[in-house]
């Protein structure tokens, strides 16, 4: 079975994350950057936290693995972008039910492999 893993993150990790997950071999992955906000609405500890939301930026990165992989995969993230402070990032897994290849109409594991 396929899954679908979308992390975010701080910008300042992407390189990082990217050369351990070339590393894994996964398929690709597509990366966007983005802002937001959590459970903080975008203050930063030690800041005071009023009814005005701040978006902060972030790196999106999705990517589509084997179930076989995801515990790996998310550890590896969340091992990278520990960090003792607000703002650290969130992993989401969501299931994929398949996937085509548009060029060779490949399909499941050998579309992303």
């Amino acid at each position: 079975m396929l899954k679908k893993i979308e992390c975010f993150f701080q910008p300042s990790k992407l390189d990082e994350i990217k050369d351990e997950l070339v590393k894994m071999d996964v398929g690709g992955m597509s990366v966007s950057e983005v802002k937001g906000f959590g459970t903080q609405r975008g203050y930063l500890e030690g800041e005071k936290i009023n009814k005005k939301v701040k978006f902060l930026p972030k790196i999106k990165v999705e990517i589509v693995v084997d179930e076989e992989i995801v515990e790996q995969v998310i550890e590896t993230i969340r091992r990278l972008c520990t960090a003792k402070t607000i703002g650290a990032g969130k992993i989401f897994v969501i299931p994929v039910e398949d996937a085509v290849r548009i060029r060779t109409a490949e399909v499941g594991k050998s579309a992303i492999y």
